[in-house]
C-alpha cells in the first residue's frame, strides 16, 4: 500500500531523497522554486565550462578581448569561482572573486568576469543571483572592501542590488564603472555602543550642575567622580577623586558565563587588568560578583578567575557569590597611578599605534570573534605587556575591547574630538586571522595609542607594535588601502559621549 503525502496525494515513486516541500505537499512553493543553484565551482570541468562561457561572451560576442580573457587573477589559487547550474548540472553562468593583488590578503577583494549564457538570460535572474552570492561569500571570507568594474550597461542592475558607483574607468578600451559593495561589518559592531551617550546623560548632568554651582570648591570633587570627570569621560577606568587610585569594572556576556564558565572567569580578570593598563595603572586587586545556577557552575567560573589572577599576579580582595540564579559575572579592578593616561588625549596630527600580542590562536568555539593571546603566557610576559603604557606614557591609550580594533579606535578618536584613519596594510595581524575578523574581534591583549610623530614604541614584551594610522580633523574612522583610497568604516562618533 502506498503512503499518502500531507495533502492527500499518493507518495511519488522516486529513488532520490524527497524535498521536504514535496513531502509537505507544498506544490505552489515548489512551482516557484528557482530552476538553478549557485555554488562554488567544484571540479575542473565546471571551471572549464565557466571559462568557455567567458570566451564565448567576452571574446566572440562582445569583442572585448582577442583570443581569450584570462589574466593573473585566474592563476591565483585564492581566486574563487561561483557558478550557476541547472538541474542537469549544466553551467549557465559564473563569476569570480578574490584578492585584488599578490601578497598578503588585506581584505580587499574584487569581483569580475560575470557572465551568463545567452540562452539563460532574462527572467531567471541568474546574473543578479551570482552577484548576490559573490557579495555574501566575500563578507564570509572577512573582506572589508569589495569592488567590481562593471560595464556601463550593467550599472543599473548593480545599483538595484545595493552597489554604489565610485568613478568611471576603462577596461579593454571599453567604458566601465568602478562600483563598490557597502560592507557594514565594522559600523554595525560600533553601532551597538551608539546608545551610550544618551543612556548615560542622566549620570553626567549632576556633574555638570555641580561644576556650574561651585566650579572651584568642594562640589568639584563630586563632579570629577561622575563618569571619570573632565578629561576621562568614557575612559577605560575612572580616577577616584583625591587619590591616586583608578577603578575599572567590566561585566562578561551572560551567555558566555553560561556556556564557557572557566574562560569567562579568565576573561573577567583579563579585561579589567587591561583597562587599568590602558591608563598606566598598576593593579592592586579585584572584587568579583558571581551569579550561578549551582555551586558546580560557580566553581568553574571562580576557577578560571583564580587562574587568571595568579597568572597576572593580582589578588582577589573579595566579592559576592549568589547561587540559584541565572549566570552572571562582573569584576571591579583597583589600580594605582599618580599620572593616569587618558583615552581622550589624542589630537589631529598624532600617529596611531597598535601594540598587540599575535601569539596564541582563536579560542575554541569563538573562531573569528575571540583571539586567545594570554592563557599561554607567563606572568613576566603578561606584566611586561600590561606595564607598557605606564612605561611609554603616550598622549592617549585605550585597550581594544569588544568593539574591536576599528571600533575602539573610533572611541579613542571621539574622546579626543578627532577622526582616525587606519592604514590597513600596516596593522599588525596574525596570519591565521582575516582582516575583517581581526579588526572586529576581541584580541586578548591589544593597545591603541596616539602620540606625536616619532614617539617611542610601547615596551610590551612579546607583543608586536607598529604605527598604523593617524588622527585627523573630523569624526569617525576611515580605512586607508594600498591604492590610497579611504573607505568609511565608522561615519561618526562611536558612543555619542563626545570629547572627554
Amino acid at each position: 500500500m502506498r503512503e499518502l503525502l500531507l495533502d492527500g496525494s499518493p507518495e511519488p515513486a522516486l529513488e532520490r531523497p524527497y524535498d521536504i516541500l514535496a513531502l509537505l505537499g507544498d506544490r505552489n512553493t515548489l512551482a516557484r522554486a528557482a530552476s538553478f543553484v549557485v555554488e562554488e565551482a567544484g571540479t575542473q570541468a565546471e571551471l572549464a565550462d565557466y571559462r568557455r562561457l567567458r570566451r564565448d561572451v567576452f571574446v566572440h560576442e562582445q569583442g572585448l578581448f582577442d583570443g581569450h580573457d584570462l589574466d593573473d587573477r585566474d592563476a591565483d589559487p585564492r581566486t574563487l569561482v561561483l557558478v550557476a547550474k541547472d538541474a542537469a548540472g549544466t553551467v549557465l553562468g559564473g563569476v569570480r572573486l578574490g584578492p585584488v593583488a599578490d601578497g598578503p590578503d588585506l581584505g580587499w577583494w574584487a569581483g569580475g568576469r560575470l557572465v551568463v549564457a545567452p540562452g539563460a538570460r532574462g527572467p531567471w535572474g541568474i546574473g543578479a543571483a551570482l552577484v548576490r552570492a559573490a557579495c555574501a561569500r566575500a563578507e564570509a571570507e572577512g573582506v572589508l572592501r569589495f569592488d567590481a568594474t562593471v560595464q556601463v550597461r550593467s550599472e543599473p542592475l548593480f545599483r538595484r542590488l545595493g552597489w554604489r558607483s565610485v568613478r568611471p574607468v576603462e577596461v579593454a578600451d571599453t567604458p566601465h564603472t568602478l562600483m563598490r559593495w557597502p560592507i557594514g561589518r565594522i559600523a554595525a559592531q560600533a553601532a551597538v555602543k551608539s546608545a551610550l551617550g544618551p543612556l548615560l546623560a542622566g549620570l553626567r548632568e549632576p556633574a555638570a550642575r555641580a561644576r556650574r554651582q561651585d566650579p572651584v570648591g568642594g562640589a568639584l570633587s563630586g563632579a570629577r567622580a561622575a563618569l571619570g570627570g573632565g578629561g576621562f569621560v568614557g575612559d577605560d577606568g575612572a580616577p577616584v577623586p583625591g587619590t591616586d587610585v583608578i577603578a575599572a569594572c567590566d561585566a562578561i556576556v551572560p551567555s558566555m558565563v553560561e556556556r564557557d564558565p572557566d574562560w569567562a572567569g579568565w576573561c573577567a580578570v583579563l579585561v579589567n587588568v587591561n583597562d587599568l593598563a590602558a591608563m598606566g595603572a598598576s593593579p592592586l586587586g579585584l572584587l568579583d560578583a558571581v551569579g550561578a545556577r549551582d555551586a558546580a557552575h560557580a566553581a568553574r567560573v571562580l576557577d578560571g578567575l583564580a587562574r587568571a589572577a595568579r597568572a597576572y599576579d593580582v589578588p582577589v580582595l573579595g566579592g559576592h557569590t549568589q547561587l540559584g540564579v541565572p549566570a552572571a559575572l562582573s569584576v571591579t579592578a583597583l589600580g594605582r597611578t599618580a599620572r593616569p593616561v587618558p583615552g581622550g588625549g589624542g589630537r589631529p596630527g598624532h600617529e596611531v599605534r597598535l601594540t598587540a600580542d599575535l601569539g596564541g590562536g582563536w579560542r575554541a568555539g569563538y573562531r573569528g570573534r575571540q583571539w586567545d593571546s594570554t592563557s599561554h603566557r607567563r606572568t613576566a610576559e603578561l606584566r611586561a605587556m600590561t606595564g607598557a603604557v605606564a612605561a611609554a606614557r603616550p598622549a592617549a591609550a585605550k585597550d581594544v575591547s569588544m568593539a574591536g580594533i576599528a571600533g575602539t579606535l573610533g572611541m579613542l578618536a571621539e574622546a579626543g574630538g578627532c577622526r582616525a584613519v587606519l592604514d590597513v596594510a600596516a596593522v599588525p595581524r596574525p596570519p591565521e586571522a582575516t582582516v575583517g575578523d581581526w579588526l572586529t574581534c576581541f584580541p586578548g591583549y591589544a593597545m591603541l595609542t596616539a602620540d606625536g610623530p616619532g614617539a617611542p614604541p610601547l615596551p610590551a614584551g612579546p607583543a608586536t607594535g607598529a604605527v598604523c594610522g593617524a588622527l585627523t580633523t573630523g569624526e569617525g574612522v576611515g580605512l586607508r588601502w594600498p591604492d590610497g583610497e579611504i573607505t568609511e568604516a565608522v561615519a561618526s562618533g562611536v558612543t555619542g559621549m563626545g570629547a572627554a
